[in-house]
């Protein structure tokens, strides 16, 4: 199929605007960042990269994301990780750049997608990451038996997670293909009244034994729609050193773990592929 496609220059340098399956892909040049790149669909941001320095991370999210890469294995070791929603491919290059040698497998369904970041934002030939343009879940079911030290959860279509990503089955797949010891994380958003966010961590405690969340302190309470980032494994989790990199961020979130997050979790059921939903549509005034 024919794709719409079209440059426009900012600040000097040259947007670029193409028709993907998601909606309209922007490439927005970072005027800060002399090879920095916002990925937006549909207007919603969707991921940056720097591709002169890709251990720079810019979302809050992604931040938070990053401190739980940095978690997984000791410094520098190279890991095994799967990431499901793949964006500009923003974890996976930092992945490579603060562990080299790491195996990488990015699952992204929107293929044309994929064909326009591998083309504007190209991946270092040197880089161990292979791209599967297919759904999700049926990506991670080609995944050998605990293969992975960490898989990473980012899939959003129209700004929102599909229901199919939020179930009890789909988080033991997950475990499946996870290494005994390896975390999850995952990027959900939801606003008040937090009945999404509190049914995630309600679904995951039935498949792992510890979990914490990191977010803004206002998400947390409910006061606006944001991100916030579920960790999960079946061993202790590095609570205290996860809490002191979100603490220092740039823009500071909280760590919410055991007694404290049961509390927040508040009684929600757990979700299962029969009565799963897609997470709630953002408010227009998030992406202002």
């Amino acid at each position: 199929m024919a794709r719409n496609r079209q440059r426009e220059r900012v600040a000097g340098a040259v947007a670029v605007v193409e028709t993907v399956d998601g909606g309209l892909a922007e490439l927005i040049p970072d005027r800060e960042r002399a090879r920095g790149w916002t990925l937006l669909i549909d207007g919603a941001p969707q991921s940056h990269v720097d591709l002169d320095d890709p251990g720079y991370l810019s979302f809050e999210y992604q931040r938070r994301l990053g401190h739980i890469a940095d978690l997984v294995a000791p410094a520098n070791r190279p890991v095994q990780v799967v990431h499901l929603g793949g964006g500009a491919f923003t974890l996976a290059r930092y992945v490579a750049a603060t562990r080299p040698r790491s195996t990488q497998q990015i699952v992204e369904l929107d293929e044309p997608l994929v064909r326009l970041v591998r083309r504007e934002l190209p991946l270092d030939s040197g880089a161990r990451i292979r791209v599967r343009a297919t759904d999700a879940r049926a990506g991670l079911g080609k995944v050998a038996d605990g293969w992975a030290d960490l898989i990473i959860a980012d899939v959003f279509s129209g700004a929102r997670t599909p229901a199919h990503l939020t179930s009890t089955e789909f988080l033991a797949e997950v475990r499946r293909v996870l290494r005994p010891g390896g975390f999850y994380a995952a990027n959900l958003a939801d606003g008040p009244p937090l009945a999404h966010l509190r049914g995630q961590i309600a679904t995951a405690a039935t498949v792992f034994p510890e979990l914490a969340l990191a977010a803004d302190p206002t998400v947390l309470r409910g006061r606006r729609f944001g991100n916030a980032v579920l960790l999960a494994s079946d061993r202790e989790l590095p609570v205290a050193e996860l809490t002191r990199r979100v603490a220092t961020d740039p823009h500071p979130g909280r760590v919410e773990h055991g007694r404290a997050l049961a509390d927040f979790t508040g009684g929600a059921a757990p979700v299962t592929d029969a009565s799963a939903k897609p997470s709630p549509v953002p408010p227009a005034a998030v992406f202002r």
